[in-house]
């Protein structure tokens, strides 16, 4: 049984109106009597992006005809905690912009997006709890422990010394739990056999894998409107990500004393920037990153042989497909 091919528009247009549902959830929960939690939440999620993983979610679902209105407000609470861990995120990392605009931190302060960021995943987690599911707030649980594990192991590891694989622990902590819990969830909520869920969480696993690996990448893309954050951003917040620990790990005689030297300056500026862009250049970095994204996608993909033969699953091969080659 064959299935046609679809571009990433196509294929959220497929499913804009469960997405729509779930930004209704959004919003529905947005009505606290504080302006400032109503005014500070609806800025951030507005940047939402693709939506990527309620999306994930409802494919998840849809494959195994759970019912919709428990799925769309169980990803509408995996957004609030994604966001959440945002408003959390640019103010641990001291963050200036986030998706091309101000971090929320630079409009409200650090204090309110603590605060605020602290309610989102509270009414999250009320939202969850109403729906009586144990199995879905355990998951959801779990993954909200990872999220915390990957940003105290980023804060841990240095930036100039960390080996992929003390990145990949980051990542997978910190990002792919997420995308784990929402491919899972779907299934859950549809009576999916365990072996299933293990397929949807190890599919999702791998996807937020890729999914990181290529967003550490295009902060060396030098073409910014590719890109939801300014040029090399991770560099100058001396973040671990793969693209630089490659290049660590590569760099030879007197370019990894430059490199070093960069790294180990208070403020790195736009030409040191440049400079290890010229570095990753010369070493193939941006090409290895993702080739290595690709393999993790690949082995996320197989996992899907083991889930119903149906179009959300080819559906969910196709944007396992997109995470690694969207703006390359």
């Amino acid at each position: 049984m064959g299935f046609p091919l679809v571009n990433i528009n196509e294929l959220l247009g497929t499913y804009r109106s469960d997405i729509e549902k779930v930004e209704a959830e959004i919003l529905g929960h947005l009505n606290s009597e504080i302006p400032l939690i109503n005014e500070l939440g609806k800025y951030i999620l507005d940047a939402g992006g693709k939506r990527l993983r309620p999306v994930l979610a409802v494919l998840s679902a849809r494959l195994f005809g759970a019912p919709g209105d428990a799925i769309y407000k169980a990803a509408g609470a995996l957004e609030f905690l994604h966001t959440a861990t945002l408003l959390h995120d640019d103010v641990v990392d001291e963050a200036d912009t986030r998706r091309a605009r101000k971090a929320a931190r630079q409009l409200w302060g650090n204090p309110a997006s603590v605060l605020v960021g602290d309610y989102l995943l509270a009414t999250a987690f009320r939202s969850l709890t109403l729906l009586g599911n144990l199995h879905v707030l355990e998951t959801i649980s779990e993954a909200t422990g990872k999220m915390a594990k990957g940003e105290i192991l980023q804060l841990l590891r240095s930036y100039d010394t960390a080996s992929e694989q003390d990145y990949l622990d980051i990542i997978i902590n910190k990002t792919a739990c997420l995308f784990a819990a929402a491919a899972k969830i779907g299934g859950l909520f549809g009576g999916a056999s365990p072996a299933q869920q293990e397929a949807l969480y190890a599919f999702g696993n791998d996807l937020g894998i890729a999914f990181q690996i290529v967003d550490d990448a295009l902060d060396y893309v030098e073409d910014r409107s590719k890109i939801g954050k300014p040029l090399g951003i991770d560099l100058k917040e001396k973040k671990v990500t793969l693209p630089l620990s490659r290049l660590v790990h590569v760099a030879r005689g007197a370019e990894l004393e430059k490199l070093q030297a960069i790294l180990r300056r208070d403020a790195v500026s736009d030409d040191d920037v440049l400079e290890v862009m010229r570095m990753m250049q010369a070493h193939d970095v941006l090409p290895y990153t993702l080739a290595e994204a690709r393999k993790i996608v690949r082995r996320g993909q197989a996992h899907l042989t083991a889930l119903p033969n149906a179009i959300e699953r080819e559906h969910m091969r196709q944007l396992a497909d997109y995470v690694v080659e969207r703006e390359f």
